[in-house]
């Protein structure tokens, strides 16, 4: 099979290591490496200026999944034969660094924090859905499918993450921010 640049592109399935592909696919991994090594530092920062005893215990979960995240990424990479290195991630660089700027800018003890804070974590969360997905699918075109598995494992997790801060945010905080 030919592309537009007549270059012969690997068949749909099996191994692809060395190639342009699976070298992207490889700095992807590296950059929510990346990005879930810096988000497990951050939680507890969001959990200590959480309001509700509500949201803090959802971080102080979530702060624990996130270290499963990074042990699993690092099974992906050995998995691959892969040293697993970071690559510093723009986009969870700013997720951080919005999610710092609600913190400052809303008051402490207050349920509007509360809600920011849900709101940037969900950011957090999108981002991460979108690219564990991508990447289990393209494990899953390159027939790595003990990778695509693991990846599909963090995927279900993330998805959890964000169903349970949509349930605390309609369920207790959206209400009491409204009202204060």
């Amino acid at each position: 099979m030919k592309t537009a640049a007549n270059k012969t592109t690997p068949a749909k399935t099996g191994k692809m290591e060395n190639n342009e592909f699976h070298e992207f696919f490889v700095d992807e991994l590296k950059d929510i490496y990346w990005a879930e090594k810096h988000l497990v530092k951050a939680l507890p920062k969001m959990k200590k200026a959480a309001t509700s005893p509500e949201l803090a215990a959802a971080f102080d979960k979530h702060t624990g999944e996130t270290e499963m995240h990074i042990a699993t990424l690092e099974k992906v990479f050995e998995a691959l034969g892969e040293k697993a290195v970071a690559k510093k991630c723009d986009a969870m660089a700013g997720l951080m660094e919005e999610a710092n700027g609600l913190i400052e800018d809303t008051d402490q003890g207050t349920m509007i924090r509360d809600c920011g804070l849900i709101l940037g974590a969900q950011k957090v969360e999108h981002y991460e859905i979108a690219t564990y997905g991508g990447l289990r699918t393209l494990a899953a075109a390159m027939g790595h499918n003990e990778v695509a598995d693991l990846l599909g494992q963090t995927l279900d997790n993330e998805k959890a993450t964000d169903e349970a801060l949509t349930a605390l945010a309609e369920s207790l905080v959206n209400a009491e921010a409204i009202a204060e």
